[in-house]
């Protein structure tokens, strides 16, 4: 008997010394919990992050070498006007259609700014559609795509997409655009959406017929877009378990 006790005693030394060791180690997180840590991260960041960093006041781009080939790249910049107040999924979108889209994936809200070009020529809107998931954004981006404008004023009809700005007081009316295009991309579970037209309100014209305009306009909402799209959609740092031991 005071053998087995002996043994028994031992015994409960190693297992109380191998759970010590164990709780003494760093935590360290299973690739599951690493993803759904980043996910809820980059999810929550609409919501952290001042508005001034989800859109800054200057944005820069470059024109592609099919108009102008410059050594280094010409860089130009784009300006910011103003940040609208957080709106509902259906009124940050043209159209009952695409409201429709996001309401179908669980839009939560869309955010909005406008900028316009150094020399004020052209304007633009982007938006931010909140969505759950990456996929829902995703899916959101693809029926858009497909999703078209009620009217058109020329035989290309824009996809439907983001409302753009109204603002009121001097000036306003140089932001009082017709779309000339409209697109949109994803950053997580952030679908970007965008448009752009002149800043002096002219009507929706064909861009083919000006090429420099056309490539000049399209940079400069891709490039806004993009910056957008990055900021909030980044990788953050691996997350790791502070402390010891345990978390």
């Amino acid at each position: 008997m005071a053998m087995v006790a002996l043994v028994l005693g031992v015994a409960g030394l190693v297992i109380s010394g191998a759970g010590l060791v164990i709780a003494l180690l760093p935590r360290h997180f299973t690739p599951g919990q690493q993803q759904a840590i980043v996910a809820w991260e980059v999810s929550g960041r609409w919501r952290s992050m001042p508005a001034g960093e989800i859109f800054p006041s200057s944005i820069g781009y470059s024109l592609p070498d099919t108009i102008i080939q410059d050594d280094p790249p010409l860089t130009l910049e784009a300006l910011r006007i103003g940040i609208a107040s957080q709106s509902g999924c259906a009124s940050g979108v043209t159209d009952e259609a695409a409201a429709a889209v996001l309401h179908r994936n669980g839009c939560e809200a869309v955010l909005r700014a406008t900028y316009v070009d150094q020399t004020m020529s052209f304007v633009m809107t982007v938006g931010v559609a909140v969505l759950p998931t990456a996929a829902a954004a995703a899916a959101a981006a693809e029926s858009l795509s497909g999703t078209q404008l009620a009217a058109s004023h020329d035989s290309v009809e824009l996809p439907a997409g983001v409302r753009t700005l109204r603002f009121k007081g001097v000036g306003a009316g140089m932001y009082d655009y017709n779309r000339q295009l409209s697109a949109n991309l994803t950053a997580g579970p952030y679908l970007v959406l965008y448009a752009a037209g002149y800043a002096d309100g002219r009507p929706r014209v064909q861009l083919g017929h000006d090429s420099y305009s056309e490539a000049e306009m399209a940079s400069m909402a891709q490039g806004v877009a993009t910056s957008v799209a990055s900021t909030l959609g980044a990788s953050p740092a691996p997350p790791r378990c502070p402390g010891s031991p345990g978390c």
